[in-house]
C-alpha cells in the first residue's frame, strides 16, 4: 500500500478563506432576513403603541365584515390542504451497505498481469500495453476479482456468473437488512440494476426467491444502463415511492465482472479489463414519516440527464464484437469530450435547484454582460462548494476525476472519497458511488444538515445526479463499514505512474 498522508491534516473540512466573494454571498443569502428583521423591529414598535381603544376598533372592523373574514378563512385553508396533498412525499435513506469480498478474491497489479499473460489470447504489445494503462490507472493493490477468473485456467460460464451475483447482492442485503431490522417481507418495491449480466430469471427475481419476498412487491430490473444506473434506481424507486404509501424500496447495485472479461486484442476494449472490479451496494429507502428519526439522508433531487440522441455520444461505450468474434465493451476516444457536454447540461439543471442565490445571482449577470452588453467575458463557473460539502463522484478512471475536479474546482479533500475508493477497490460500476459514501462516513466527515452530490456517467450516453442531506451526523464507531478497519490507513499519496513488479 502506498504511504498514508497524515489525517490530522487531511481530514479536517476544509476553510474557506474570508473574502470578497464570501462577503458577497453571505449579504445575498441572508438579505431576507437582514430586510425582514428591521421591518419587524418597526412593526413591534408600532404594535405595542396601540392601545385598548384600538384593539376594540379592530375587533368592531372584522365583525362587520364577517363574511370576508370567512371567505378568506376557507380559501386559505382548502388552498393549504390542496399545497400539502400536492407536494412530494419525502424520501429517507434508511442505510446503506457495501459488499466486501473475501481476501481471496483480492487482485494485486501483479496477480491481473500474471492471469493475463496466463490467458495466452493478448498479444505481446497488448500485454504491455494493459501494463502501462494499469500503473497509471490510480488502482491499489487490494481490488477484487471473482473466482472464475482468477482460476487457472479461467472457468466464465452461467453458473460462475451467477454464483458472483449471489454472493454480491446477498452478501450486501443481508448485512443491511441485518444493520436496519427490517423484514424482507415489509419490502415494497425492490430495483436492482446490472449492466453487462442479464439472465432469466431476471437478478430482481434471484432476490425475490432468496428472500421471498412477499408476492405483490413491485419489481424492477435494470441492463444495459452503464455505470449511471444506480441512480437512475434511486429516481425509479423515488418515484415509486410517490405513488405507493408507506413502505420501503431497497434498491440494488452492482456489475458482473465472471462473463465480461474481455479476451481479444482491441485496445478500446482492453480498457474495461484494467479498470473494473468486484462490487456491490443495497440500499434501503422509505416514505415512512415515523421512520425519519433514525434515516441517515433524505433524497432532495435527482436529476436525470440523457444525450442518447447524439450518434456519438450514443456509440462512446458500445458492447459488441471484435473482429475475432470475442464480446467486449468499446470506449471511445471521445469519451471524456462527451462526458463533459453531459456534465454542462445536468449542472445547468442542477444549478438552479441547490445553489445559493449569490452564485445564481452572478451567473445572471455575467451572462447578460456577455449576451446582451457584448463583453468578452468568460462565462461564470457557479461555485458548487457553496451548495454542497461532500462530492461522491463517480470513480471510472484517474482521468475522468482528474477533469471533474479541474472542472468543478474542487480540493483534495473533497475528491478523497473518490480517488481513495478508486485505489482501495476500483471501478465497481453503479456501485462506486456508495464506498465513496461509506468513505466519508468512516472519517467522520458527515454531520447534521450536510449536503452530498453523487454524480455518474453511463453508456448511452448518460450523466446523472442525486443530492442527500444529512438527517443526523453519522458516528463511524458505530458503523459497520466496508473501510472501518481499514480506514486510518487513508488517505494514501498515489503516484501518477505506478510501477508493477516483473518477473525476472
Amino acid at each position: 500500500m502506498a504511504d498514508p498522508v497524515p489525517n490530522r491534516t487531511i481530514n479536517r473540512r476544509p476553510r474557506r478563506p474570508f473574502n470578497l466573494k464570501l462577503l458577497y454571498h453571505y449579504l445575498i443569502t441572508n438579505a431576507f432576513s437582514l430586510v425582514l428583521i428591521p421591518l419587524l423591529a418597526v412593526a413591534y414598535m408600532r404594535m405595542s403603541t396601540l392601545t385598548a381603544d384600538d384593539l376594540r376598533a379592530i375587533w368592531d372592523q372584522l365583525q362587520y365584515n364577517v363574511v370576508s373574514v370567512i371567505i378568506s378563512s376557507t380559501l386559505i385553508i382548502v388552498l393549504s390542504t390542496v399545497y400539502i396533498m400536492r407536494r412530494p412525499r419525502p424520501v429517507y435513506l434508511l442505510d446503506f451497505s457495501c459488499y466486501k469480498p473475501d481476501d481471496a478474491r483480492k487482485v494485486t497489479r501483479e496477480i491481473f498481469m500474471e492471469r493475463s499473460e496466463q490467458a495466452g489470447t493478448f498479444s505481446k504489445e497488448n500485454l504491455d500495453f494493459q501494463r502501462k494503462i494499469l500503473e497509471r490507472s490510480g488502482l491499489g493493490q487490494d481490488t477484487y476479482f471473482p473466482e472464475a477468473v482468477l482460476n487457472v485456467p479461467p472457468n466464465p460460464c452461467m453458473a460462475e456468473a451467477r454464483k458472483e451475483a449471489e454472493m454480491v447482492m446477498f452478501g450486501a442485503i443481508d448485512e443491511l437488512l441485518a444493520k436496519t431490522g427490517v423484514k424482507p417481507k415489509d419490502i415494497g418495491i425492490l430495483v436492482v440494476n446490472c449492466s453487462l449480466f442479464n439472465p432469466t430469471p431476471s437478478l430482481s427475481s434471484m432476490v425475490v426467491n432468496h428472500y421471498k419476498l412477499r408476492g405483490n412487491i413491485s419489481s424492477f430490473n435494470l441492463g444495459g444502463m452503464g455505470c449511471s444506473a444506480g441512480l437512475i434506481s434511486i429516481d425509479l424507486a423515488k418515484q415509486l415511492l410517490q405513488v405507493q404509501r408507506n413502505t420501503y424500496a431497497l434498491v440494488v447495485s452492482m456489475e458482473n465482472i465472471t462473463l465480461n472479461w474481455y479476451w481479444g486484442n482491441n485496445r478500446s476494449m482492453l480498457l474495461s479489463n484494467c479498470l473494473f472490479r468486484m462490487g456491490g451496494a443495497a440500499i434501503l429507502l422509505t416514505n415512512r414519516r415515523s421512520e425519519r428519526h433514525r434515516g441517515k439522508y433524505q433524497l432532495v433531487h435527482t436529476v436525470r440527464t440523457h444525450k442518447g440522441p447524439d450518434d456519438r455520444a450514443y456509440r462512446c461505450v458500445f458492447q459488441e464484437e471484435d473482429e475475432t468474434s470475442r464480446t467486449g465493451v468499446a470506449l471511445s476516444k471521445d469519451l471524456m469530450a462527451i462526458a463533459g457536454e453531459a456534465l454542462k447540461t445536468n449542472i445547468t439543471t442542477l444549478g438552479p435547484l441547490v445553489l445559493p442565490m449569490s452564485e445564481q445571482l452572478m451567473f445572471l449577470l455575467t451572462l447578460a454582460a456577455k449576451r446582451v452588453l457584448g463583453m468578452k467575458i468568460k462565462p461564470y463557473l457557479p461555485d458548487f462548494k457553496m451548495a454542497f460539502e461532500h462530492f461522491c463522484i463517480h470513480a471510472g478512471g484517474r482521468a475522468v476525476l482528474d477533469e471533474l475536479e479541474k472542472n468543478l474546482e474542487l480540493s483534495d479533500w473533497h475528491m478523497e472519497p473518490s480517488r481513495m475508493t478508486l485505489y482501495r477497490w476500483g471501478n465497481t460500476s453503479s456501485s462506486s458511488l456508495w464506498y465513496e459514501l461509506a468513505y466519508s462516513e468512516a472519517k467522520g466527515r458527515i454531520r447534521k444538515g450536510d449536503r452530498t452530490w453523487q454524480i455518474a456517467f453511463g453508456s448511452g450516453f448518460k450523466c446523472n445526479s442525486a443530492v442527500w442531506r444529512a438527517l443526523r451526523s453519522v458516528n463511524p464507531a458505530k458503523e459497520k463499514n466496508p473501510w472501518k478497519d481499514e480506514i486510518d490507513n487513508f488517505p494514501v499519496h498515489v503516484p501518477k505512474v505506478e510501477a508493477i513488479a516483473t518477473k525476472n
